[in-house]
C-alpha cells in the first residue's frame, strides 16, 4: 500500500510517456542549476521519474507476479508444521525488502520489479499462514468475527500508510514512507516469535478455561492437518470452483481500488500530496469498522439462528458485490462534485467489507482441516487477479485519460458480478465428504 501513495510523488506527471526502455531515467530539464534549485525548494515534492501509466501499472501489479507461486505450498507447510515461523519469516522479509524500494527504483524498473515480485511472494506467507492460526483458535460461533477483525488489519493498515505517506511525501520526501514502514514490520517481529503460539494446547499464559472453551469448541470439526490431499476430489467439488472463482473477481476490484485510489484522486481531484493521502486513506478506516461490524454481525445472525450459514456467506457476498459495483460505475458521472467522489469511494470500500464475512472465508466451512492448503489456493486466484486487473487499469487510463476510468470501474464490476452469480449457484457452506475422509486417491 505503501507503493500506492509513494509513486504519487515519485512519478512526473507532467511529463510526456516515455519509453519503457528510458523509464527509469530522471526527468531531464533545460537547466542543470535550475533543477538543482528546484531540488532544494520543493525536495519532498519532486517527481523523481518519467513513468508512463503501463510501466506505472507493471510496476503496481508486480506485487502480484510471483505471488501464485507461494500460496500453495507455505499454506500446506503452515498447516502442516505450524505458521508461527511461516508467517514470521514472511513478515520479516517483507518489511526488510521494503526498506530497500528507493535503491531499487534508482537502479531500474528490472530491479524495482524484481523486488516486488519477491515481497510478493513474503506477503503471501503471511495472508496464508494466519488462517492455520485461527483454525485453531476460532471456535465457530466467534469464526466470522475473529477472523474479520484480524482481516481489518490490513483496511487498517492502509489508513495509516496512506494517512501518514502523503505527509511523508510532501514534507520530507517519499523515500521515508519505505524507510519508516519498513522498520516498524521489522520491529512488529520482534514481538512476533515470542507471543504468537499455533494452538491455545501450546500457550503458556492462557486460562484453563479459554483453553477448554475453545478445544470443546472446536472438537466436534476434524481441524486435524493431513499430508495426504483430496485433489480430485477437489477439482470436481463445485462449492470450491465457487469459492475460487469469487475470490478472483472480488480480488480484481480490491486490487484495482488498493492500487489506483491514490493516483485517482491526484488526477481526477487534482489534491497535493497530503490531501490525497488524506482523502485516499478515508475509504480504508470506514472499511476497517465495517469489517468488524460485518463479522459481529455474521455472528449473531448465526448464534441467534436467524439465518442459515450458507444463506448469511450468500447474503452478505451479495451486499458487499452488487452495492460497490453499481457505486463505483457511478463515480465518472459525479467527478465534478469532490464531496460526492468522496462519498462514492468510502461507501464502496464499506459496503464491499461485508465480503469478508460472506465468500471470503466459506472455505473454513467447508473444510477446516485443509484450511492452511485451501487458502493457499485461494490466494493463488486472489493474486493472479491483483497482477492483471492493475495493468489492465493502467492501459485503459493509458490509452483515454477522459474515458479510460470509466472503462476501468465498467469491468472491474462486470467481472464482480460475475464471480457473485458463479457463487450464489454453487456455493456451499457444510463440510464437504472429501473433507470428512481419512483416506484418499492421489494423482
Amino acid at each position: 500500500m505503501n507503493f500506492s501513495i509513494a509513486i504519487t510523488a515519485m512519478v512526473n506527471n507532467t511529463a510526456p510517456p516515455s519509453q519503457p526502455n528510458a523509464s527509469t531515467e530522471r526527468p531531464s530539464t533545460d537547466s542543470q542549476d535550475y533543477w538543482n534549485e528546484t531540488l532544494k525548494e520543493f525536495k519532498a515534492m519532486a517527481p523523481a521519474y518519467d513513468w508512463s501509466p503501463e510501466i506505472q501499472g507493471i510496476i503496481l501489479s508486480s506485487l502480484n507476479y510471483g505471488s501464485f507461486l507461494a500460496p500453495i505450498p507455505s499454506g500446506y507447510v503452515a498447516g502442516i508444521f505450524g505458521a508461527k515461523y511461516v508467517v514470521g519469516a514472511g513478515l520479516f522479509i517483507s518489511s526488510f525488502l521494503t526498506l530497500f524500494i528507493p535503491l531499487a527504483a534508482n537502479a531500474g524498473v528490472a530491479l524495482l520489479i524484481v523486488l516486488r515480485i519477491v515481497q510478493g511472494i513474503a506477503q503471501v506467507m503471511v495472508l496464508t499462514g494466519q488462517y492455520s492460526i485461527w483454525v485453531k483458535w476460532a471456535p465457530p460461533l466467534e469464526r466470522s468475527q475473529l477472523t474479520t477483525i484480524a482481516g481489518s488489519g490490513s483496511m487498517l493498515g492502509s489508513f495509516i500508510v496512506l494517512l501518514v505517506g502523503g505527509l511523508l511525501c510532501q514534507t520530507i520526501g517519499w523515500p521515508y514512507v519505505f524507510y519508516i514502514f519498513g522498520g516498524i514490520g521489522c520491529a512488529c517481529c520482534l514481538l512476533w516469535f515470542p507471543l504468537i503460539y499455533d494452538d491455545p494446547v501450546n500457550h503458556p499464559f492462557i486460562s484453563a478455561g479459554e483453553k477448554r472453551y475453545i478445544v470443546c469448541s472446536l472438537a466436534q470439526q476434524d481441524c486435524s492437518p493431513s499430508w495426504s490431499l483430496p485433489i480430485r476430489a477437489m477439482i470436481k467439488s463445485l462449492p470450491l470452483w465457487a469459492i475460487l472463482v469469487s475470490y478472483f473477481c472480488e480480488y480484481w476490484l480490491f486490487y484495482t481500488i488498493m492500487a489506483y485510489t491514490p493516483t485517482y484522486i491526484s488526477s481526477v481531484l487534482q489534491a497535493n500530496l497530503r490531501d490525497s493521502g488524506i482523502l485516499s486513506a478515508l475509504p480504508f478506516v470506514v472499511g476497517c469498522i465495517c469489517i468488524i461490524l460485518g463479522g459481529l454481525l455474521a455472528d449473531f445472525l448465526l448464534s441467534r439462528k436467524i439465518l442459515r450459514l450458507i444463506t448469511i456467506r450468500k447474503l452478505f457476498t451479495a451486499i458487499g458485490v452488487l452495492l460497490p459495483s453499481v457505486i463505483l460505475v457511478s463515480l465518472p458521472w459525479v467527478r465534478s462534485s469532490h464531496s460526492m467522489t468522496m462519498t462514492f469511494l468510502v461507501l464502496s470500500s464499506a459496503i464491499s467489507s461485508f465480503c469478508e464475512s460472506g465468500a471470503l472465508v466459506n472455505f473454513l466451512d467447508i473444510a477446516p482441516r485443509y484450511t492452511g492448503f485451501l487458502k493457499g489456493l485461494l490466494q493463488v486466484f486472489a493474486h493472479i487477479a491483483g497482477a492483471i486487473s492493475p495493468t489492465a487499469a493502467g492501459f485503459f487510463i493509458s490509452q483515454d485519460s477522459e474515458f479510460g476510468w470509466r472503462n476501468v470501474f465498467l469491468l472491474s464490476a462486470a467481472v464482480n458480478i460475475s464471480g457473485l452469480v458463479f457463487y450464489l449457484i454453487f456455493g456451499r457452506a457444510d463440510v464437504q465428504d472429501w473433507a470428512k475422509e481419512q483416506i484418499f486417491t492421489h494423482f
